[in-house]
């Protein structure tokens, strides 16, 4: 009886060391993804929003030309971060060839609040 007592014993101790490595290996796997995919990301997402917000406010024609340019080139190389929107507003102000180069231009850029990445850039003709 004194031995059947003692295997109880060390079966419950192995079974409660195997339950505690676990928890310890599962809560481990989730704390490292979530310092890696949050560093890199972070540098990922100021990188390509720096692209884009040096152009916000008040722009000559010049500049909001530059950051048409800017938005295509992103849209065509880099599908991984997502699109960014154009939206133009104003008479006579539908894309890239209706901007002029000495007309002063409102430049807003909006960004996705779950991604934190630029998602739409609004021209808009003074």
């Amino acid at each position: 009886m004194e031995n059947a007592s003692k295997a109880l014993i060390i079966a419950g101790a192995i079974l409660l060391a195997i339950l505690i490595i676990s928890l310890g290996i599962l809560i481990y796997n989730q704390a490292s993804g979530v310092v890696t995919n949050n560093s890199m990301d972070e540098v990922s997402i100021q990188t390509f929003n720096n692209k884009f917000l040096q152009y916000a406010g008040e722009q000559k024609g010049s500049a909001v030309r530059s950051l048409i340019s800017q938005v295509e080139a992103s849209n065509a190389a880099d599908s991984s971060l997502g699109d960014v929107e154009l939206k133009y507003e104003g008479d006579g102000l539908s894309n890239k060839d209706d901007v002029n180069a000495g007309t002063t231009y409102t430049v807003t850029i909006a960004t996705d609040s779950g991604t934190g990445l630029v998602d739409k850039v609004t021209i808009k003709k003074e």
